[in-house]
């Protein structure tokens, strides 16, 4: 085995270590590079081995026993060192292979590489080559370098051409032969053959020849001025695409039998008309036997007879679903009267469309769908027999369905008309759109542009006479009419008796309030009077005005109460939710374009019968009760109609509401229209609120003019008792300020409070503190008051300002309450305190005495039991 194999490698140093001193000494390790290469490889076990095999053997056995003799052989070196010596020599020589073999492999790697791009680049060469002859063959084709592509496309034209001219010859050629055959011997055995024998393809040529043939004979008839001298006009003859130009042609047909034209002319029509009929015969036999492809051929030779009209008409006017339905034409409603009912009530939930419409536009759904696929089979011009099917179901099924359910509804009630209507179009435009989505003959694709349009204009053409001109709107307006003059009767008539009663309350009205009112009751009763009126919406109007049918006859015998004459906030929310499903209605039904007249038409009317009707109305009545507290002064004023404008106030914020959030942006569109609307509500809510104003300044009026009588009652000994009088301490305000105090607080601003909120409440009352603390400063300058009074003052006055500090009258007037009680203290302090009082008046830090000046508190210092005393003269004169 050579040197360097495995077995060397693995028997280097046991062959030095069994060799004999000497020859250890000599020998040279034994090593190659699969050496180092080996996984087992570890430098420490390699250099061990290097130092074994330099030590003698004798020395390595000997290492114990010399351990306890006293041997003094000194250590050797020699050998390790001639060991790692030889030892490197072999690496150094191995490290010299392996960069041989290093370069060696690095040269051939990159020849490799060199080849390997140049073989890259050749390839590239080629591919581009290939792109290059690629293009101009491509150029070539399209006659953008040589000729080469035209020519074979002119070659191509050239042999059509030549085939359509053969064809045209032959049909000439055969159309001349049966035109001789039919003229001179009235036979028509070749076109007969072509029909029996041609199958799909014969009839149809057969019926075009004999359609040629037809036109040929009408053309040369005596009477004709198409023929004049044996000539052909300068129309020309045209015979399945041959022009006049032909004159051996036209030479052979003016020529064979033009004093017989007449009678050939009706021996083609007879064979066309048994031709025409004979097809019709075949296509319903295969339409039976669901044979598509015969359906179709015949279908394709029938399309000369009228462009199809006879096939179309045979195919849907046999088909069942038209007979079936003819047959139910008096078919009877499926809805039962409790719909009907649910229909009219406006005050709940409308049932949807009548079941017997459904499920026949369910049915449509299913049928058409179903149909649309056999045509697309069937028909080669499958778009017109589509759209032809279309027609006479919507036209004949669902319009006479329709008209029935509505003229249904219409006997019921004004609501339950417009209701169905919606329904019912709703309902028809569903079924438009799935029939669109599915396709029909293009499933699973959308219907063509053709197909929409058609589907499109029956659905417009089926509701149509429901909205020309304003025929909606006014339907609309009726309906809402009938409820609110229902809901408003009792209200109406309640008011209408109180008008004789002026000085109750909710009496006396204005003049425009009782015309409106009497407007409406009196209309509402014409209207139930009326024969037009239906049965059902005269039960459900009186349903809705709470009465029965003998009040009703007798108006004068109808009992209403205080109650009804009042606001109901449930009533308006009634009354608006009425008015918004009539919105919604008609933005579903109507054209957006006609929107804004729509809500300008019912923004009036919720103006005139909720607005001015109802709340204006009772607006009137308070500003009238008002005005007779305010100008009753023997007795204490009557507020208690202060609670009712609280519902006043929350219909007028109702009202307001919806016409901004509802009325108003549906006629953005029209600037001219949503002007007019804007302009008329504000004129409208401008006036409520000055009525509601009115209502407020009089109340405040009428409760300072009762409190200003209660002040003129105060004793003159409660602000200067007698010197012997015992002063009662645990009396804590005067009879006049707890009776004004009792009257403000409980019959004043309580229900104040109740009614209002918000601004206007911190406006009535700042309003009403500000005409009290007027009136007290006024009073105090009415009476002398002595030092023991303006301790009674002092009490009096806290109890004014406790009061008006619990109103809401914003921080700032509070502040300004502090001057009343610095005006109770000038009565009480001594002279020489006073004047200090009075010195510091003007200056910063004055306290309550804020915007004071001198001069004005003279009047009370006047008051003073001591005003002439030298001291108080001393203060006066100060001022």
């Amino acid at each position: 085995m050579p040197p360097g194999t495995a077995s060397d490698n693995a028997s280097i140093f046991s062959g030095i270590s069994n060799a004999p001193s000497r020859m250890t000494y000599s020998r040279q390790p034994q090593f190659s590079i699969d050496t180092f290469s080996s996984a087992d490889f570890i430098v420490k076990d390699f250099i061990e081995g290097l130092s074994d095999a330099a030590i003698p053997a004798s020395r390595r056995s000997g290492i114990g026993a010399a351990a306890t003799a006293t041997s003094t052989q000194a250590f050797d070196p020699k050998p390790l060192i001639r060991t790692f010596e030889q030892a490197l020599n072999k690496l150094k020589g191995l490290s010299e292979d392996l960069e041989l073999q290093e370069n060696e492999l690095s040269g051939g790697v990159r020849r490799a590489e060199a080849q390997h791009n140049q073989n890259i680049r050749g390839r590239e060469r080629e591919l581009e080559a290939a792109v290059d002859n690629f293009h101009r063959l491509e150029r070539s084709l399209d006659g953008g370098d040589s000729e080469g592509g035209n020519a074979a496309v002119r070659i191509g034209e050239r042999l059509e051409e030549l085939d359509r001219q053969r064809q045209r010859a032959q049909d000439a050629k055969f159309i001349l032969q049966c035109w001789i055959e039919v003229s001179d011997r009235g036979d028509l055995s070749s076109l007969e053959e072509v029909r029996k024998l041609g199958g799909g393809e014969g009839k149809v040529r057969c019926a075009h020849i004999a359609r040629q043939l037809l036109k040929i004979s009408q053309r040369l008839e005596p009477t004709s001025p198409s023929i004049t001298n044996g000539h052909s006009s300068a129309n020309g003859l045209k015979i399945n695409g041959l022009d006049g130009s032909d004159q051996d042609l036209r030479h052979t047909v003016s020529n064979s039998g033009g004093g017989s034209s007449a009678k050939t002319t009706e021996l083609i029509e007879k064979f066309l008309e048994a031709l025409e009929k004979d097809l019709l015969k075949q296509f319903d036999d295969f339409y039976r036997r669901q044979n598509f492809e015969g359906m179709k051929e015949c279908a394709t030779a029938l399309k000369d007879f009228g462009d199809g009209a006879s096939v179309m008409a045979l195919f849907v006017n046999q088909h069942q679903f038209f007979i079936d339905r003819s047959q139910l034409v008096t078919e009877e409603l499926a809805a039962d009267q409790d719909t009907w009912d649910r229909l009219a009530d406006p005050d709940t939930e409308p049932p949807g469309v009548e079941p017997s419409l459904q499920s026949l536009v369910d049915e449509v759904k299913l049928v058409v769908q179903e149909e649309s696929f056999i045509i697309r089979r069937a028909f080669p011009f499958y778009e017109e027999v589509l759209a032809r099917f279309l027609q006479r179901i919507f036209q004949q099924s669902i319009q006479q369905k329709l008209e029935m359910v509505l003229d249904k509804a219409d006997s019921v009630s004004s609501l339950a008309f417009l209701r169905s209507l919606q329904a019912s179009k709703g309902y028809i435009a569903a079924l438009v759109d799935d029939l669109k989505t599915h396709g029909l003959t293009e499933h699973p694709d959308p219907v063509t542009p053709t197909i929409a349009a058609v589907i499109d204009q029956q659905l417009e053409d089926l509701f149509v006479p429901y909205f020309v001109g304003s025929s909606y709107i006014e339907r609309e307006k009726r309906s809402l009419e009938e409820l609110y003059s229902s809901l408003l009767f009792k209200y109406t008539t309640y008011h209408t008796r109180r008008r004789k009663m002026p000085t109750s309350y909710l009496g006396s009205l204005s003049a425009r309030s009782r015309e409106l009112i009497s407007s409406a009751r009196t209309s509402y009763l014409d209207r139930l009077d009326s024969s037009e009126t239906p049965s059902a919406q005269r039960s459900m109007l009186l349903r809705i005005a709470g009465l029965h049918t003998s009040a009703a006859q007798d108006r004068a015998d109808i009992a209403v109460s205080d109650e009804d004459g009042a606001l109901s906030l449930p009533y308006t929310k009634r009354m608006l939710k009425w008015l918004a499903e009539g919105v919604g209605r008609g933005l579903e039904l109507t054209s957006g374009h006609e929107t804004p007249k729509d809500v300008r038409e019912l923004l009036a009317l919720l103006i005139n019968s909720m607005g001015e009707v109802y709340l204006e109305t009772a607006l009137d009545a308070l500003i009238d009760t008002s005005t007779t507290q305010e100008s009753s002064t023997k007795v204490e004023p009557d507020l208690s109609f202060l609670t009712d404008l609280r519902p006043a106030v929350s219909i007028l914020h109702l009202l307001l509401a919806t016409i901004q959030t509802l009325l108003i942006p549906l006629s953005s569109t029209n600037v001219t229209i949503r002007r007019d609307l804007e302009k008329q509500t504000n004129n409208f809510v401008d006036r409520m609120e000055n009525k509601i104003d009115t209502v407020l300044q009089k109340s405040i009026d009428a409760s300072l003019a009762w409190t200003q009588r209660l002040l003129s009652q105060q004793k003159k000994t409660d602000f200067r008792p007698r010197d012997d009088a015992q002063l009662q301490f645990d009396q804590l305000q005067t009879p006049t300020c707890l009776s004004i105090f009792n009257f403000l607080s409980r019959r004043v601003y309580a229900r104040a409070e109740v009614a209002l909120s918000g601004k206007v409440l911190e406006s009535f009352s700042l309003e009403l503190a500000i005409g009290l603390r007027s009136l007290l400063l006024v009073h105090l300058r009415s009476f002398v008051i002595s030092l023991t009074g303006g301790l009674v003052v002092s009490k009096d006055l806290a109890k004014y300002t406790e009061l008006m500090r619990m109103w809401k009258v914003g921080t700032q007037f509070k502040e300004s309450l502090d001057v009343l009680s610095e005006i109770a203290n000038l009565f009480v302090i001594n002279p020489e305190a006073l004047r200090e009082r009075v010195r510091g008046i003007g200056v910063q830090g004055s306290g309550g005495m804020v915007g004071v000046e001198k001069a004005d508190l003279r009047p009370f210092l006047m008051k003073r039991g001591d005003a002439n005393s030298v001291g108080m003269q001393s203060v006066l004169a100060s001022l």
